[in-house]
């Protein structure tokens, strides 16, 4: 793995999907190619991959900068959901309730190590154009 400069703060949480479909088998080694290998990053882009079965593999070093919200890495931590496209390539809240009961526990004790993080989306940030995590991440804290 490779090492990650650390974060100087961390002020938010972003929750994101992996844009895969619901039956595809994706691990967080698989992302990890994908960043390193297409995209030519150093390494994965989140900190943190919760698979579909609700398992949560850590990606970058949790306190390790990441690539994952343009202009918000500094400060944020990621999260990526194993999912998010439906049969037909398109957005899909499709994840499990292991996921969810997983993101829940992983966003608590994200909370308890950086109070006063904001909880987000992806597509919740400035700028940002896009569907992911499919679906509202502040309404589901709420519920």
């Amino acid at each position: 793995m490779v090492m990650n400069m650390r974060r100087a703060e961390t002020g938010y949480i972003v929750v994101h999907c992996s844009a895969t479909k619901a039956d595809q088998k994706v691990t967080v080694d698989d992302i990890r190619r994908w960043h390193v290998d297409e995209r030519k990053w150093s390494d994965i882009g989140y900190n943190w991959v919760i698979e579909r079965d609700g398992g949560i593999e850590q990606g970058r070093n949790m306190h390790g900068q990441g690539a994952h919200a343009f202009g918000y890495n500094d400060k944020s931590v990621g999260i990526c959901l194993v999912g998010g496209l439906d049969e037909d390539g398109q957005p899909e809240d499709n994840f499990t309730s292991e996921q969810f009961e997983s993101l829940r526990k992983l966003i608590d004790f994200q909370l308890h190590v950086y109070p006063g993080a904001k909880v987000l989306g992806h597509r919740d940030l400035p700028g940002v154009h896009k569907d992911c995590p499919c679906f509202d991440v502040r309404a589901w804290r709420r519920s």
